[in-house]
């Protein structure tokens, strides 16, 4: 994904949504303002959502805890100075005709103006299309980035504060079943202490099919319950 992305409108959106798991309403309403490049911080404290066709923006959360902090990671701040470097020369270039009510939003496009959040889902499929790439949604990019975290050891109770989910147990009902690297890192340590004769651990090939058998498994089986569906936690 991120290779045929290169030099794509939403090539920005998709490598921060992927790397922090924001919402789409949040990394439509990230601010340069809300960016402290001296510190290293990046604040999730506002979002962008459109009703009737409308674009609204607010400062009110999903819940209390979507309301966060987070570190800069050093990939996404590069990406970040280019963009910001990219929206002064197109302003300079526009003059009158760029949309100077956008001016302290990160994801705005040539002139200057935000994207619709039903553009960024449409426009993901076209990617994933045109690049015979599997169909996932937009909002399966914050899946994925809890996925690989949780699948290389960061805790539940981490993943809900990078998240923001209102409460651990949202974050544990979502992707309890995909914590299966830690169930086989418990095995191996009560195998290891009570198996005087054997003591023989799972290989590290066998821990990773293992992993991976279950992981297709479970997601399989979540898939289907949320075919049809198209939201945001």
């Amino acid at each position: 994904m991120f290779e045929v992305i290169k030099g794509d409108p939403l090539e920005l959106i998709i490598h921060i949504t992927a790397y922090y798991g924001l919402r789409r309403s949040e990394v439509l309403g990230l601010k340069w303002s809300s960016i402290d490049f001296n510190n290293k911080l990046i604040k999730i404290n506002h979002k962008v959502v459109s009703i009737k066709g409308k674009l609204i923006c607010k400062n009110k959360m999903k819940n209390k805890t979507s309301n966060r902090t987070l570190p800069l990671i050093p990939h996404i701040e590069e990406m970040l100075l280019n963009e910001k470097e990219r929206q002064r020369k197109n302003k300079e270039l526009c003059g009158d005709a760029y949309d100077n009510r956008y001016l302290d939003y990160v994801c705005v496009n040539d002139i200057g103006t935000l994207y619709y959040p039903d553009y960024l889902s449409q426009h993901f499929r076209v990617i994933q299309k045109q690049n015979n790439l599997k169909l996932i949604r937009f909002h399966d990019l914050r899946h994925s980035c809890a996925s690989l975290m949780l699948a290389n050891g960061v805790q539940m109770k981490q993943i809900q504060e990078w998240l923001g989910h209102s409460t651990y147990n949202t974050t544990a009902d979502i992707y309890a079943h995909l914590d299966y690297s830690s169930k086989i890192a418990s095995a191996n340590v009560i195998s290891g202490v009570l198996d005087f004769e054997n003591n023989s651990n799972l290989s590290d090939k066998e821990v990773l099919e293992n992993e991976i058998a279950e992981l297709e498994k479970q997601l399989k089986e979540k898939k289907k319950l949320r075919k049809t569906q198209d939201f945001e936690m």
